[in-house]
């Protein structure tokens, strides 16, 4: 974790880097934000239960945690001091996500939990499941990442929810056509969704994708 006052936004910027790959900054979270709400726009009903694939600085879970109907919320992350630092209170958000009575932080690797159907990645037990690890489809940070994209990835995320439940996920590269196909599919009213913001460090506006995909009703 690197913590250093931006000049142009005349404010600290918290950032999480993995050797050279940067995996999240405050400097910008609107997408983050979005990711969130736009999946549990999309949900029906009280006490919603909520699975998110990456901590990062707590952007998606707190957002998440702003919705009342949220009952259950369980984050998966693979590092283990990404945890720690929300525990001890060491990133912005830290208390207010890890504090909070709904919320669960479980240190595991997503994607191998996903594909083994290994808890918290259980069948049919989520009414949303939101992932913000990779920058993209095609942008992972790890080969084996690929597999979560694929045909059997997407079919092992639909299992996961409940009917109806909505599976969201964040990107750094425009719309993908090809993947949207792909989750296509195996969910019904699937749709990528481009989120911009204003960057002033770069002049004009970046994007954000999201994309969204729903489990089939009952």
């Amino acid at each position: 974790m690197r913590r250093r006052h931006d000049p142009v936004l005349d404010r600290e910027v918290y950032e999480v880097l993995l050797g050279d790959e940067y995996l999240m900054s405050s400097s910008f979270t609107a997408a983050e934000e979005e990711l969130a709400s736009l999946a549990l726009g999309l949900v029906s009903g009280p006490e919603l239960r909520v699975l998110v694939g990456g901590l990062g600085l707590g952007y998606t879970a707190r957002e998440a945690l702003r919705d009342a109907r949220v009952g259950d919320l369980t984050v998966v992350d693979a590092i283990a001091p990404v945890i720690s630092w929300h525990q001890q209170g060491l990133v912005p958000l830290g208390q207010e996500v890890s504090g909070d009575s709904r919320t669960t932080l479980h240190e595991g690797d997503f994607f191998g939990l996903v594909r083994h159907g290994a808890d918290p990645c259980r069948a049919a037990a989520w009414d949303a499941v939101i992932v913000d690890i990779d920058h993209s489809p095609r942008h992972t940070l790890t080969p084996g990442n690929a597999w979560l994209y694929t045909d059997e990835g997407s079919a092992a995320l639909a299992t996961l929810l409940r009917p109806g439940g909505v599976f969201a996920l964040w990107s750094n590269d425009p719309p993908d056509e090809e993947y949207v196909q792909v989750l296509q599919r195996h969910f019904t009213n699937v749709h990528s969704q481009v989120v911009s913001f204003p960057n002033p460090l770069q002049g004009g506006h970046s994007t954000n994708t999201v994309y969204l995909a729903q489990a089939a009703g009952r």
